[in-house]
C-alpha cells in the first residue's frame, strides 16, 4: 500500500472522471482531484458523482466557481456577482453529493481586468466574502483563489487587503511561467498571508506534455547527482519550486504517466540550479 501523498492533485480539466483512473490514483496515495463548475459544459460534477460517488470521501475535492453560462447558452461568462456565485457553490454541492474541501473562486482577472482599480477592489473583496460566507456555514470546508494571471488581483489588493484572506490560493507552476507571472504570484500569497502550505501549483506542463519543447530541454542541471529521472519527472518536480507549492493539479487520462508523476515527487534537486535560475529569468528582458 503506497502511503498518501497529498502533493499530487488529480486535474479534470481535459478529463471526464474515469473510474479506473480513480482507483489507480487512490493505489498510488493520489488523494485530490481538482474540478470547476464549468468543466466538461457544466456537466463535471454530476459525472464525478455519477461515477465515483463511493470514493469521492477518499479524496480532498477541490473545485473552482466564477465561470456560468451566457443568457444564450452557447458559451460560458465570467462573472463575480455574489448571487451567482453563491448559487453555484450551492449547486455544485448538490451535484457532486457531498461538501467540496475547498472552492475557488474561478479566474477574478477575467473580470477585474476590464475594472478600475478602486471598482476592481470593491467586486473582488464582495466575491471573497461571498466564498468565505459560504465556508462559515458549511457549503464548503474550505475557500481560495484560483488565477492564471495574479497581476490585475495583485493591482486590486495591493492598498486594502485585510478582509481579503483566502484559506488557499492555486497558481501556475513551473519552467513555463515567465518571471513577472511567478514574482507578482508569490507576491501576492505573501500579501494575503498565504503561507508555502497553502499554495497550490497547476499546469506544470504548460498544457499538454506534447509539445515538441519538453523533447529536446535537458533538465539534468536542475537534479541532484546520481539521480536517473525523465523531462517529465523532472520538469513535473521542478513545478513545486516555481512557485513555491504543497500541491500540483496536473491532468491525466494515462495511469502510467501518474505513477510516473507520484514517483517523481521523491526527485532530490540542485538548489544552487535554482536560485541561478531564477536570477537569469528575472534578468531577462
Amino acid at each position: 500500500m503506497c502511503r498518501a501523498d497529498r502533493g499530487v492533485v488529480l486535474g479534470l480539466h481535459r478529463s471526464g472522471p474515469d473510474r479506473d483512473l480513480l482507483e489507480h490514483a487512490l493505489s498510488l496515495g493520489v488523494r485530490g482531484i481538482d474540478t470547476a463548475y464549468n468543466y466538461q459544459g457544466f456537466t463535471t460534477h454530476r459525472a464525478l458523482a455519477r461515477t465515483a460517488a463511493d470514493l469521492l470521501g477518499d479524496f480532498t475535492l477541490s473545485t473552482k466557481v466564477g465561470y456560468f453560462l451566457s443568457d444564450t447558452g452557447e458559451r460560458p461568462v465570467h462573472s463575480l456577482d455574489p448571487a451567482r456565485l453563491r448559487a453555484a457553490v450551492e449547486r455544485s454541492a448538490d451535484d457532486l453529493s457531498r461538501i467540496p474541501d475547498v472552492v475557488f473562486l474561478h479566474n477574478p482577472e477575467v473580470t477585474l481586468s476590464e475594472l478600475d482599480p478602486t471598482e476592481s477592489y470593491d467586486r473582488l473583496a464582495a466575491a471573497c466574502a461571498t466564498l468565505s460566507e459560504a465556508s462559515r456555514s458549511g457549503l464548503c470546508g474550505a475557500w481560495g483563489i484560483a488565477t492564471w494571471d495574479p497581476r490585475p488581483v495583485a493591482a486590486a489588493v495591493e492598498h486594502r487587503v485585510s478582509d481579503i484572506q483566502p484559506h488557499v490560493v492555486l497558481l501556475r507552476a513551473g519552467l513555463s511561467v515567465a518571471a513577472p507571472i511567478l514574482s507578482v504570484g508569490e507576491s501576492l500569497c505573501r500579501t494575503m498571508g498565504v503561507n508555502t502550505q497553502h499554495r497550490w501549483g497547476m499546469s506544470p506542463f504548460a498544457g499538454s506534455m506534447a509539445d515538441p519543447a519538453w523533447g529536446v530541454v535537458d533538465l539534468r542541471a536542475f537534479l541532484a547527482s546520481d539521480q536517473d529521472w525523465s523531462t517529465p519527472q523532472a520538469a513535473f518536480r521542478l513545478a513545486y519550486e516555481l512557485p513555491s507549492v504543497a500541491r500540483i493539479a496536473v491532468g491525466t487520462s494515462n495511469p502510467a504517466h501518474l505513477r510516473e508523476l507520484v514517483a517523481a515527487t521523491a526527485m532530490r534537486l540542485n538548489s544552487a540550479a535554482l536560485v541561478r535560475y531564477r536570477e537569469l529569468i528575472n534578468e531577462a528582458p
